[in-house]
């Protein structure tokens, strides 16, 4: 259930549990080496959410802004969510196959929490589902 992405953008959908509403926020996707690089370094905030793929851990060197880190399986459900402040190192996570950042806060508004499930949504153009990894 591998998946790869395009550098792009998107929506992060957040499932609720026990009845409540999903959650749609506006999602960068950093899938080329140079965009997951880049990530977040050098910005003062961010509308919504950046998805690093594929990524099992982050760093905040040089970054101006503390951020929430959900840590996503390969079926996409959140194993870890930590917030960070600027110039940490985050540990690797094990079962960790991509990273979402937000603005630290921003996560527990949306439902992100560990065991729940998100989504990630892309234009056709720039989907590109790959075989089993």
């Amino acid at each position: 259930m591998g998946r790869r992405w395009r550098d792009g953008h998107g929506e992060l959908v957040v499932h609720g549990g026990g009845g409540e509403a999903s959650v749609r926020v506006p999602l960068e996707i950093a899938a080329s080496y140079r965009a997951r690089t880049r990530g977040l370094l050098g910005r003062d905030s961010l509308d919504g959410a950046i998805l690093l793929s594929p990524a099992n851990s982050v760093h905040t060197f040089r970054m101006r802004m503390a951020i929430d880190v959900a840590y996503l399986d390969r079926h996409l459900r959140v194993v870890a969510v930590r917030t960070m402040r600027p110039g940490r190192l985050g540990l690797p996570r094990l079962r960790a196959r991509h990273v979402v950042e937000a603005e630290a806060g921003a996560m527990g508004g949306w439902g992100v929490r560990e065991g729940a499930r998100v989504d990630v949504v892309v234009a056709r153009s720039q989907a590109h589902d790959a075989g089993a990894g």
